[in-house]
Formats: C-alpha cells, structure tokens, sequence
C-alpha cells in the first residue's frame, strides 16, 4: 500500500509532477513489491496443507471469476451508454476483496 500511495501522491506531494524520473522511480517500487508479494503468497500457498489451500483456491477461483466476469459486463455496459455514472476504480478491489472473503468463509463452512 506505502508504495501504491507512494505512485499515486507523490508526483502533487512529495514533488513536482513535471519530473517523470521519480514518478517512474515510484512506479518500479511499486511494480518490484508487487512481484514479491506474488512470489511470496505463492510460497504462501505451497507451504499450506492441502485441505487449506483447497479453500483459498476455490475462493480465488470465484474471485477471478467475478473479477472477469462484472468487469468486462461493465465495460460493455458502459460502452453502449447504459451506465448513467462513472465508478470510481478503487471500488473494483474493494469487490473483489468482499467476494474473497465470502467465498473463503462459504468454503470453510462447506468443508466442515
């Protein structure tokens, strides 16, 4: 999250936002964190018991599914004009966030 806000405020913030240098700079940090936090749930997830890791797979097989599913519903929808408003981005992974934990919650309950 530091580097994320880091990318997004700092060029009005932190400085000037005519220099594209740190702006890039900001943008590699946060692209580098990222990979590592990919690395490390993957690590995550191999050290998991199999019955674990059946449940947060599942719950990630729904979440991308809804993930590409209302995403692209809403592309399209807002291509042809049948969305009067524009979302705000971050809502997407507040979503997806939700849809996780419930799916998550629904397949610990299942596995009982």
């Amino acid at each position: 999250m530091a580097t994320l806000a880091l990318a997004r405020f700092g060029p009005g913030l932190l400085w000037d936002s005519q220099q594209p240098v740190a702006s890039w700079t900001a943008v590699a940090a946060n692209l580098v964190v990222g990979i590592g936090w990919i690395v490390a749930f993957a690590r995550f997830l191999r050290g998991l018991d199999e019955l674990q890791r059946k449940f947060l797979q599942d719950a990630l097989e729904v979440t991308l599914g809804v993930g590409w599913v209302g995403g692209f519903a809403y592309v399209v929808a807002d291509a042809a004009g049948l969305i009067a408003y524009d979302l705000n981005i971050a809502l997407f992974p507040v979503l997806l966030g939700v849809v996780y934990s419930i799916a998550f919650v629904v397949g610990k309950i299942r596995y009982r």
